[in-house]
C-alpha cells in the first residue's frame, strides 16, 4: 500500500467546547508525516453516539488510517468502542485479553477494580486490543469500511506512547516496500523578523528543489522549519544536511540552533561546556531571564543566583548598585545596567553576570527613552559591557519577552565568541 492517507478525530466535549486544548492531535499529525504518511484532515467530536458512529463511517469511507483519542475510558460518556461497533455494524464482547491487561495495570497499582472498569475491555467484535503500558484503558484497531482505525486513550503520556510503540511500527509495515519518507528540521533563530528571514533565505528551494520550506513565528523566536519526502532515506538525509548549512550561511549569528534547541537550552549547555557559570539581576524582565535559564534540567551546573531588583532602592541595597549612578543617568540606562551586571557577578562568584533594566510598558516612557526601551549589562572576567536597545512593541507581555530573549542572547554571543 503506497501514499497512504490518514485523519485524525478528537473525540470529547471538553475538547469539542474549547475547554481542553487538543494538544493530542498536533503530534499524532508530526508522527504520521515524518512516518510517511500524509494526513488529509483533523476533526473534533462531542460525546454523542450518533454523531460519533456518523463521522467514523464517514472517515471509514474515505481514508487508508484514522487515529481516534479520548473515550475509552469506564464511564458513561465513554463512547469510542460502542461508536465504533454501530459504526462497522457489528456487536460488543468483552475482550478476554484487554481484561486481562486491565486487571494486571489495576493490580500493578494497588487500586481496586470496580465493575465498572470491566467495561474498558469490551470491545467491537473483530477488534484487535493494542496494549497500553502507562495506563488502565487498552486501545484497539479495528476496520471500519476501508479505514483502519487505531482508537488510543485521550490521556496525552498514555497515546504518545501507544502512538511510538504500536501505531508507528505497523504503518511502517503496512506501507511495506512502498515506504514514504517524511524528513524535517527546525533551525531556531532570533534578532530577524519573518518577513527579513524570507529574504535572506529567497533561493533555497531554487537552490534544493526537493526541499519545501515553513517559517514559523514563535515569538520572539523565528523557527525555519523544512521538510523533505521521498523514497530514498539516505539521499533525503543528504539534502537535509546541505539545506541546513545553506540556511545556517544565509542566517549567520542569528541561528540560535541548527538542531531546534531553545536559547536557554543553548545558552546552558556553552555555560557548561566552559564549565563557567551565571547569575541575573531583573529589573523590567520581572524573574523571566531566570525562569528560563532555570527550565532546562541540570541548570543547578551553572546557574547560581537571581535577584529582581525592581525599585532602585532594590538597585541599591541588594546589589550596591551607586546611588550616585541612578541620580545621574535613572534606571533605565547602560551604565545602570553595567553596575547590575558588575555587582550580582560579585556578590555571587559566577563567571558571568547579567542584567536588564527597561520600560515594558504600556506607561512609563518618555520622549527620550520610550516604551520598548531596554539596556542590558554583560559583566565578563574580563569586562563589563552596557548596551541599549529599542522595541516597537507595545505589548508589556511582548516587551518582557523579547527583552529576555535579548540579553540571553548577548550572553550566547560572548559565550560563542570567547574561546578561553
Amino acid at each position: 500500500m503506497s501514499n497512504m492517507i490518514a485523519e485524525i478525530l478528537a473525540t470529547g466535549d471538553e475538547i469539542r467546547s474549547g475547554a481542553l486544548i487538543d494538544s493530542n492531535s498536533a503530534h499524532i499529525a508530526q508522527q504520521l508525516e515524518e512516518a510517511g504518511v500524509e494526513v488529509i484532515r483533523h476533526s473534533c467530536t462531542g460525546d454523542d453516539l450518533d454523531v460519533l458512529a456518523s463521522i467514523l463511517r464517514e472517515i471509514g469511507d474515505r481514508s487508508d488510517i484514522a487515529v481516534v483519542t479520548g473515550g475509552l475510558g469506564p464511564t458513561a460518556d465513554d463512547l469510542s468502542a460502542e461508536a465504533a461497533a454501530t459504526a462497522a455494524g457489528v456487536d460488543l464482547v468483552l475482550d478476554n485479553k484487554a481484561l486481562g491487561w486491565v486487571e494486571e495495570a489495576f493490580e500493578k497499582r494497588k487500586w481496586p477494580m470496580s465493575e465498572s472498569n470491566k467495561k474498558q475491555a469490551v470491545l467491537p467484535e473483530g477488534a484487535e486490543p493494542l496494549y497500553n503500558p502507562v495506563g488502565t484503558a487498552p486501545g484497539f484497531l479495528l476496520k471500519i469500511g476501508r479505514c483502519s482505525f487505531f482508537f488510543l486513550p485521550g490521556v496525552p503520556f498514555e497515546m504518545r506512547r501507544m502512538i511510538s510503540d504500536t501505531v508507528l511500527p505497523r504503518l511502517i509495515k503496512m506501507q511495506g516496500n512502498h515506504r514514504e519518507f517524511h524528513l524535517s528540521r527546525t533551525i531556531t533563530t532570533f534578532g530577524l523578523g519573518e518577513a527579513s528571514t524570507n529574504e535572506r533565505l529567497a533561493g533555497l528551494t531554487e537552490r534544493f528543489p526537493g526541499i519545501k520550506l515553513g517559517l514559523r513565528a514563535k515569538f520572539p523566536e523565528i523557527h525555519i522549519k523544512f521538510y523533505v519526502c521521498g523514497n530514498d532515506e539516505g539521499v533525503l538525509k543528504k539534502m537535509m544536511e546541505e539545506g541546513a548549512e545553506w540556511i545556517a550561511q544565509k542566517m549567520g549569528n542569528n541561528v540560535i540552533s541548527p538542531q531546534g534547541a531553545s536559547m536557554e537550552a543553548v545558552v546552558g549547555n556553552l555555560l557548561n561546556q566552559k564549565k563557567a557559570t551565571v547569575a541575573v539581576a531583573e529589573s523590567c524582565t520581572g524573574g523571566l531571564v531566570s525562569h528560563w535559564l532555570t527550565n532546562v534540567p541540570g541548570s543547578s551546573d551553572y546557574f547560581l543566583f537571581s535577584g529582581v531588583t525592581y525599585s532602585n532602592q532594590a538597585k541599591i541595597d541588594v546589589l550596591g548598585v551607586s546611588s550616585e549612578t541612578l541620580k545621574e543617568f535613572g534606571a533605565v540606562h547602560e551604565e545602570t545596567a553595567k553596575e547590575m551586571a558588575d555587582r550580582v557577578r560579585r556578590i555571587s562568584g559566577a563567571t558571568y553576570g547579567l542584567s536588564t533594566s527597561g520600560i515594558a510598558g504600556p506607561g512609563g516612557g518618555t520622549s527620550e527613552k520610550p516604551v520598548g526601551t531596554i539596556c542590558v549589562g554583560l559583566a565578563t572576567p574580563s569586562a563589563v559591557e552596557g548596551h541599549w536597545f529599542g522595541f516597537p512593541f507595545k505589548r508589556r507581555s511582548r516587551n518582557k519577552q523579547i527583552f529576555a530573549m535579548t540579553a540571553l542572547d548577548l550572553l550566547r554571543r560572548e559565550l560563542m565568541n570567547d574561546d578561553s
